[in-house]
């Protein structure tokens, strides 16, 4: 018969095996969920399509994860247009009719994510500010200081969106509230996150933050 120390090392050595169990299951279970916080609202499937998590995403802006403030935000469309524009988060969604699209963003670092954006069309708002003939080049500026442009006829011919969700998940800070660009077929720098200001050039060599540090202009995938 086993002896009460031998009982009693038995005991602790079960409880030594449970408590181990248990907080490997519990850190497993806060992994899960902070890693995939948006699981009650985020959608990974579209259209008989997978799509990529939020949290797919790596982190490489210039300067962090920007938030902008909601009451004092403020999206500008300027430059060679006849009526400049400025509208608040709310006037944006509200006044611009929207549309879902699956489009998969590519980063040079070797990563990709497939995503439903949903977004308004960009050629919408710049209609509204009533472009100059002359104009040619789209250039975005960021609440970080970045930017980058692109050539209009791309932006109408493509209808490019504004995207203010992702995954039917309003667009979390470090993804670019309250605006990202979804620029479908050019790698990840043209995506500028956290748009604050809109642009119309007619400077077809305009170099953005990494464009003007060697990355291709066209950033054609």
């Amino acid at each position: 018969m086993p002896s009460k120390r031998v009982l009693s090392t038995t005991i602790l050595l079960i409880l030594l095996v449970t408590a181990i169990l248990f907080v490997g299951v519990m850190v497993w279970w806060l992994q899960a969920n902070e890693t995939n916080e948006y699981a009650h609202v985020e959608v990974r499937e579209y259209e008989g399509q997978d799509l990529s998590s939020i949290n797919n995403f790596r982190e490489n802006s210039i300067k962090g994860p920007q938030y902008v403030d909601n009451e004092t935000y403020k999206l500008t469309v300027t430059g060679l247009v006849n009526n400049e524009r400025k509208y608040t988060y709310d006037q944006v969604l509200d006044n611009y009719p929207s549309f879902k699209k699956v489009v998969t963003l590519h980063c040079v670092e070797g990563w990709k994510v497939t995503i439903l954006w949903e977004g308004i069309p960009l050629k919408d708002l710049l209609a509204n500010a009533d472009i100059k003939p002359e104009a040619t080049v789209v250039i975005f500026y960021a609440y970080d200081g970045y930017n980058t442009s692109l050539p209009l006829d791309y932006i109408v011919d493509n209808n490019i969106m504004i995207a203010y969700k992702m995954n039917n998940v309003t667009l979390p800070a470090e993804r670019g509230y309250p605006f990202q660009l979804v620029a479908e077929s050019k790698w990840g720098y043209k995506w500028i996150k956290w748009i604050t200001a809109i642009e119309l050039s007619d400077n077809a060599d305009y170099k953005g933050y990494w464009e003007s540090r060697g990355y291709p202009n066209d950033a054609d995938l």
